[in-house]
């Protein structure tokens, strides 16, 4: 089982910018096919997929609604993925959860992941 620990989020202006970071732990991640990403929830909606990487390549994948303001990176050597949002806007205020799992291709479906983080508050307001 692999254990996930958010840290980073809180309150940015709209067109600021804000870092998540992501822990992964508990076993080895040694090799290929293991993915982490992040994932968001707004309040009453549904929770939606912002951001995937592959540990090994590298590989990356993002939600339209974020491509060219979304960064995802992983760091190997510490077992960490972040999440640099750049240009944030007021609807993307949300939980944000980050996720992992082991699999062939890139997944965009909350329920193709089986570890999950505690989730960090994101807050875009003036």
């Amino acid at each position: 089982q692999v254990q996930l620990e958010e840290s980073g989020g809180g309150l940015a202006q709209p067109g600021g910018s804000l870092r998540l970071s992501c822990a992964a732990s508990g076993r080895s991640f040694s090799g290929s096919r293991f993915y982490m990403g992040w994932f968001r929830q707004a309040p009453g909606k549904e929770r939606e997929f912002v951001a995937v990487t592959e540990r090994s390549s590298g590989y990356s994948d993002y939600a339209d609604s974020v491509k060219g303001r979304f960064t995802i990176s992983r760091d190997n050597a510490k077992n960490t993925v972040n999440l640099q949002m750049n240009s944030l806007k007021p609807e993307e205020t949300a939980v944000y959860y980050c996720a992992a799992r082991w699999g062939y291709g890139l997944a965009y479906i909350d329920s193709a992941f089986g570890s999950w983080g505690q989730g960090n508050q994101v807050t875009v307001s003036s």
